[in-house]
């Protein structure tokens, strides 16, 4: 590395990895991205680093090395106003200093020398870069200052100054002290670096892994309009892409999930130096942040960079409003779960039933957490809170770090999954619910509530101390099977929590909770509108492609939809298209609607999610299953029509046995299947001649009793012979771990279980 003049400046095209304690951890990841990726094809913008010997020779010649040491002599990191004076003093001292003449005039002929390049009075972020800040073993993130907009010699200057004093901050004190460091021996660097007029455009934050699971396969990308301060602030809900990283390597383009965000204001440049807030249009707020092609290129460019430091990294990028080019502005190592080292898979669960929740938001931490109320709209109310609280507030900045540390949970009003709210309370492992939209208007202080992350994304906040369990489980210690072990997989939010169960797949993945949960529509009302119809094929696919992505590349067995006609008309819209029967259990489902003329619209759309999920995601592990199938002649008209909607081979084709003619006929039925999955609730009704919608007779609708085993021992044994595939994916095998072993004993190829019952039912079917 070649330094110029004093070494108080240096460029990133001569900055790697290696230079931390020159430049810290942000400025040593630019210049390691400029010099190294920029070939590669990532976008960096260019720029140089203060460093750290410049920020010790401003001390050294304001001779404030002794005052800093007699302000930290009487800190108390525990006393919230003892460390409030501390750092107010120690930022005081470094504002009041002046610049050495050396320093001063170094900067200042970098700066010019940047502008050559950009243009004149050059707009640059100016970025704290501290020795111990993007660390894989500590982050410091948002620890301390960054300044945007900044244009003219002397706004720099007054800005590198303010970063400087930013080592102070009370927040980054209270990091230092927790975490073992010495805070009079941290050094702090300066990045300056051409700004991206995102303002113009848009920007954001991409993880590659999943936030809150550590699933590795996918990259998380968020965006929004303008500058990235408002999602990092959490003042708004930015959109939201998820890439699966495998089959985008293959050449595919699984955007698997684009969710639109709340994305109502932006900031933009206002005078001078500063910024300004400003309203988004209408028309914008409904429209994605990014194009497709810009959503897959900055995947792309993720996976490059994670390959490079062979670490998960939480990367910002920007969009040029000027010129419609993309850049990556930062990157650093995640820190949440790149540090667990043990595989435990831990299971939070309520043992109460629940009211309809106070609030709901977006989950953050996967935990249950009980506690009183207290809300705070000021920062400077902070002593307010006691320890064990849950703090409630409109959204937090790194100034609460201290007070978050101490909550039994946190709920804030604003932000989204990558607000300082969410990643700090990740960070902490403190449950949080973000952005309710109105926490701190209906919850009151001194109220016991129960904030409840179990259930997904969405994030609950109960009344009362509701009791829950925790379950942890050390997965090497689980045993491996012959006989394979897959999951039942309903809500696609669930799925890549799920995919830490030891398991070989998917048995069963329900089309029914997407179409009801995420769609919410009857699908022949949405049919014979192409954007209705595009909409309803874009949900249903990326609902599918979460859980392919979640267990690739193992097999997933997409069911077709399954819906009775009650079900169905209960559905928005679904009244004009369904009659109502006596029976629906027994009635118009399965094979039958499909092939029905009327419903065809619907069973194409199906398909050509499907089609999407495979052909355009990549994802070649999914086969579909058939429900509800009375015979081999609707068996076969059903894989034609299948075939009509474009699903083609190597496509594997499985249908339910739920049906005692599928017993009977199995022979038939498998000379036109790929194979057979057992559906043992409806099967069971069927043998003993009960609807299992009665609760009357619910008691008789037992799978162990003897003339179902018969029916599924037989069926087992003809799919053995013909060596077609026989699983299970009814409840029984989840409920009772005696009909789980009686399966294994037939030889059965899988058993596909509700997440909960995988461990145990392992664990039981593996005692000798």
């Amino acid at each position: 590395m070649s330094l110029s003049m004093q070494n108080y400046t240096v460029w990133f095209k001569n900055i790697s990895h290696k230079d931390i304690p020159l430049v810290g951890g942000k400025n040593a990841s630019l210049g390691e991205m400029y010099s190294r990726l920029s070939k590669k094809g990532v976008n960096i913008p260019n720029g140089f680093a203060i460093t750290v010997k410049a920020y010790r020779h401003f001390l050294k010649i304001n001779k404030l090395e002794k005052q800093l040491r007699k302000i930290f002599k009487s800190l108390d990191v525990k006393k919230i106003k003892s460390l409030q004076e501390t750092g107010a003093s120690a930022r005081e001292a470094i504002l009041n200093s002046m610049f050495p003449e050396d320093l001063r005039k170094e900067i200042i002929i970098a700066y010019r020398k940047l502008g050559k390049s950009y243009g004149k009075d050059l707009d640059v972020a100016v970025r704290s870069s501290g020795t111990a800040e993007d660390l894989p073993e500590a982050s410091f993130a948002g620890q301390f200052e960054t300044f945007l907009n900044i244009s003219g010699e002397e706004r720099l200057l007054d800005a590198v100054k303010k970063c400087f004093a930013s080592i102070f901050t009370d927040r980054a004190i209270s990091y230092r002290q927790e975490r073992g460091y010495d805070n009079l021996k941290m050094g702090i660097s300066v990045g300056i670096q051409k700004m991206v007029r995102s303002d113009l455009a848009s920007s954001g934050v991409v993880f590659t892994l999943d936030t809150e699971t550590g699933f590795k396969g996918v990259v998380l990308i968020n965006g929004s309009w303008g500058l990235g301060e408002m999602i990092v602030k959490g003042e708004v809900i930015p959109d939201e892409f998820y890439v699966f990283k495998q089959t985008l390597k293959d050449g595919y383009r699984p955007i698997i999930q684009k969710k639109l965000g709340v994305k109502d204001r932006k900031l933009v440049y206002g005078e001078g130096s500063r910024l300004r807030e400003v309203r988004v249009s209408q028309k914008d707020r409904k429209i994605f942040c990014l194009s497709d092609e810009e959503i897959l290129k900055l995947a792309r460019w993720s996976l490059i960079i994670e390959d490079h430091y062979a670490l998960a990294q939480d990367i910002e990028w920007a969009k040029d409003g000027k010129t419609k080019e993309l850049f990556i502005v930062q990157s650093r190592p995640e820190t949440v779960h790149t540090q667990k080292k043990e595989l435990i898979y831990k299971e939070y669960r309520l043992l109460e039933r629940v009211q309809k929740p106070i609030i709901k938001g977006i989950a953050v931490g996967e935990k249950i957490s009980s506690g009183r109320v207290r809300i705070i709209r000021d920062i400077k109310k902070i002593a307010d809170f006691k320890k064990g609280e849950i703090l409630v507030v409109p959204m937090t900045n790194p100034d609460w770090e201290p007070l978050m540390k101490l909550a039994a949970g946190v709920i804030t009003d604003k932000g989204g999954k990558t607000s300082h709210a969410a990643i700090v309370s990740r960070e902490l492992g403190v449950p949080a619910v973000i952005g309710t939209g109105a926490a701190t208007k209906i919850l009151k202080n001194g109220q016991i509530v129960t904030i409840d992350c179990s259930q997904g994304q969405s994030g609950r906040v109960l009344k009362g101390g509701v009791k829950f369990k925790i379950k942890e489980y050390k997965l090497e210690n689980i045993p491996k099977l012959r006989t394979k072990i897959m999951v039942n997989i309903g809500d696609p939010d669930l799925a890549f929590k799920h995919s830490f169960l030891p398991n070989q797949g998917v048995g069963l993945a329900r089309e029914e909770f997407i179409i009801a949960g995420k769609i919410g529509i009857h699908p022949l009302a949405l049919a014979e509108n192409s954007e209705k119809r595009k909409f309803f094929i874009k949900e249903l696919s990326e609902g599918i492609g979460k859980i392919a992505a979640a267990f690739f590349p193992n097999e997933v067995i997409v069911r077709f939809s399954d819906f009775k006609t009650n079900e169905y008309r209960n559905l928005k819209g679904g009244e004009p298209f369904e009659e109502r029967e006596e029976n629906p259990m027994l009635g118009f489902r399965g094979a039958a609607r499909y092939l029905d003329k009327k419903f065809q619209p619907a069973f194409e759309m199906e398909c050509q999610a499907i089609k999407k999920v495979r052909e355009e995601f990549g994802f070649k592990n999914v086969s579909v299953m058939v429900p509800f199938c009375r015979t081999p002649k609707e068996g076969k008209a059903v894989i034609q029509l299948i075939k009509k909607f474009g699903l083609t081979q190597p496509l594997k084709i499985y249908v339910m046995c739920e049906i005692p003619s599928n017993v009977i006929l199995a022979n038939e039925f498998l000379e036109i299947f790929d194979g057979m999955s057992i559906g043992s609730n409806d099967l069971t009704q069927l043998v003993l001649g009960i609807d299992r919608d009665n609760a009357k007779i619910a008691y008789i609708g037992d799978e162990r009793q003897e003339a179902v085993k018969t029916m599924i021992r037989q069926v087992i044994k003809i799919c053995r012979q013909k060596k077609k595939y026989i699983g299970i994916c009814g409840q029984a095998p989840s409920d009772y771990p005696e009909f789980a072993e009686f399966l294994v004993k037939e030889k059965i190829d899988s058993i596909s279980l509700n997440p909960d019952a995988v461990i145990k039912t392992i664990l039981e079917l593996s005692k000798p």
